[in-house]
């Protein structure tokens, strides 16, 4: 039996690499501006809100301008969540739901399912089909309910 196994690779049929060429990364090592990441998303799906949305930070001057020349609304807060920084209004003269951002809000209490609020609409790029609901202002706090504010103290109404 010979001391050397021919399915093995050899020195000479081993490929020659620098230890200066640069290191090839696959898969885990993806990073969030690749070509992959963009290639992966999905399309919005029916009743979900378009991506990026235009908060009171990145808003156009113009959108702005418009927003606050515009008439000012009645609603009820229909649910909102601190946590995930956006909820909807259901507006007095009825149709359907608007969206607030968090950014929005004027005042120092988060609102709460029940309160009375008044606001102005800002349409929502790119199509401008829908509107956001900004200027946020509660009204009224709904009784018998606890209010948070903004700084995280609870305050019974």
């Amino acid at each position: 039996m010979s001391g050397t196994d021919s399915s093995l690779p050899t020195d000479s049929q081993l490929p020659l690499t620098s230890p200066r060429t640069p290191l090839q990364l696959s898969f885990p090592f993806l990073r969030e501006g690749s070509r992959v990441w963009e290639r992966e998303r999905k399309p919005p799906q029916p009743g979900e809100l378009p991506s990026p949305l235009p908060t009171k930070r990145t808003r156009t001057y113009s959108a702005t301008v418009r927003a606050r020349s515009g008439p000012v609304f009645k609603g009820v807060c229909k649910n909102f969540s601190r946590s995930q920084g956006h909820g909807f209004i259901r507006p007095s003269r009825g149709g359907e739901d608007i969206f607030v951002h968090i950014s929005d809000i004027e005042g120092e209490y988060v609102p709460m399912e029940g309160d009375e609020v008044t606001y102005k609409v800002c349409p929502i790029p790119p199509k401008n089909q829908k509107v956001q609901a900004v200027e946020v202002v509660i009204t009224h706090l709904k009784p018998d309910t606890k209010h948070e504010t903004w700084s995280g103290q609870v305050i019974s109404s």
